[in-house]
This record gives C-alpha cells, sequence and structure tokens, in this order.
C-alpha cells in the first residue's frame, strides 16, 4: 500500500510565491530609484569607497547619471549613502559597493586591473 507523504510546497503554491516576490522586488527598485531621483536629480549609479585619510575612516559617495557624474553637493552625497545603509542595513559597507538602481543590484566593486598587466601572473601576487 502506498502512503504518499507531503514532500513540501506544491509548485502552484511556489510559484505564486515567487511572483509574490518579484512584485516586492520591483516595487522595491522602484521606490529607491524615485528616492534617489529626488535626492539627486538623474542618479541611476552609486558607488560608495571606504578610504582612510588622515588615519581617520572616510566614505567616498559618487553618484552617476547615465552619461556621467551628477552635480551633487554634500548633503545629497550624503543622503544618497544613508537611503542605501538603510535600504540594505546587512550589507558590508567596509567593501566598496555600487548600487544600479535601474536593477536594484548591490555589488561589491572591487578594483580590477587589465588582464594585459597580467598582474595577478607575477611573483609577488602569491606572496
Amino acid at each position: 500500500m502506498n502512503n504518499t507523504q507531503p514532500t513540501g510546497a506544491s509548485r502552484t503554491a511556489l510559484a505564486i510565491n515567487g511572483a509574490r516576490a518579484a512584485r516586492r522586488h520591483t516595487r522595491f527598485v522602484r521606490v529607491v530609484a524615485a528616492q534617489l531621483d529626488e535626492i539627486a536629480p538623474g542618479t541611476v549609479r552609486v558607488r560608495v569607497i571606504p578610504i582612510t585619510r588622515d588615519g581617520r575612516r572616510r566614505t567616498w559617495v559618487v553618484l552617476d547619471s547615465a552619461n556621467g557624474p551628477v552635480g551633487a553637493d554634500r548633503e545629497q552625497h550624503i543622503a544618497a549613502y544613508g537611503l542605501l545603509t538603510r535600504a540594505f542595513p546587512g550589507a558590508d559597507w567596509t567593501r566598496a559597493r555600487t548600487y544600479d538602481a535601474r536593477t536594484g543590484l548591490l555589488a561589491v566593486d572591487e578594483p580590477t586591473a587589465p588582464a594585459d598587466l597580467a598582474l595577478d601572473t607575477a611573483e609577488e601576487a602569491g606572496q
């Protein structure tokens, strides 16, 4: 005799939950993009770079539009950084990050060198 055992949520329930999550994400992306545009009109990308200057840790914020840097003052940079830290409270802000307002993606922004320089194969790189 076969005794069926429930193995988890049905595919229908998973599809419904997935659609709801996608709508929430889309709404989140639109809200953050609108708030960034209100803070500094035209902003589509925010780069946050932690630096050390004169022995003190600081944060460098760059606001970019689709065509280049956005002309923004200090308060606008602070507001954009505050918005992102509240939107992504679990992010490690001690690493350089880039937020794309079109996709809602917050990514680690590690500096890279062109492959032609072969820096990753240099003997000193392994030390």
